[in-house]
């Protein structure tokens, strides 16, 4: 099965803004929870957000009010935008899909898999 690549990573200034783009093209792509996480050099990969198949979105403390989940089933298309960016958030972005039956949340990290290329963020101060 084929693994997500993510898109749209880039150096911003703090306070700045990105928009990540994920292309799934699974067949089922309206019908799985999908999320994304980040792991900071040197550091755990940690969620950060969650998009079920009914719009349910869930996130990370650390990211509520800045950053936001969305999805286009037409697309086959997962995004991720981010707003008032600060250096904590430097980090190695994942889009994943999850494989094992639990909570879509990016507190359960363990049931997402097939974990593919990243796209790279980085907030300078």
């Amino acid at each position: 099965e084929a693994q997500l690549v993510a898109s749209g990573g880039g150096a911003v200034q703090a306070g700045g803004s990105l928009t990540l783009s994920c292309e799934d093209p699974g067949y089922a792509f309206s019908s799985y929870c999908l999320g994304w996480f980040r792991q900071p050099l040197g550091k755990e990969r940690e969620g950060v957000a969650a998009l079920d198949h009914d719009g349910t979105a869930k996130y990370t403390d650390s990211v509520k009010g800045r950053f936001t989940i969305s999805r286009d089933n037409a697309k086959h298309t997962l995004y991720l935008h981010l707003n008032n960016l600060n250096p904590n958030d430097t980090a190695m972005y994942y889009c994943v899909r999850q494989r094992k039956p639990a909570t879509c949340s990016p507190a359960q990290q363990w049931s997402f898999g097939y974990w593919g290329q990243g796209t790279q963020v980085t907030v300078t101060s």
